[in-house]
């Protein structure tokens, strides 16, 4: 199934811990149905000292998550999006205002 959310899509999270945050997504896994958006659902990870990073320590960093708890983000409003034939191509569209989504 085609995901409605692309990388570079500015998203608001509608469920979890982050409720209410935007962000940029960073990635997207369709396999996995999970998504890694800028500045939400940050984890702290513990690294040892290795040949890529001499001191190790703690590392923050983004964790994905699940591609139903985000919703694409117009104008700090959550909408749906839904997919329209424009000029012969097949273009993502708001669907509340019916327009397209670059």
């Amino acid at each position: 199934m085609a995901s409605k959310i692309k990388k570079g899509d500015i998203v608001k999270v509608i469920a979890g811990k982050d409720k209410e945050k935007e962000g940029k997504v960073l990635a997207v896994n369709p396999e996995k149905g999970t998504v890694l958006v800028e500045g939400v659902n940050v984890v702290t990870k513990h690294t040892k000292p290795n040949a890529g990073n001499q001191e190790g320590g703690i590392v923050t960093k983004e964790a994905p998550i699940a591609i139903s708890n985000v919703m694409y983000s117009d104008k700090g409003q959550a909408v749906r999006i839904g997919f329209a034939f424009v000029d012969g191509k097949k273009v993502r569209i708001n669907k509340k205002t019916k327009k397209v989504i670059d």
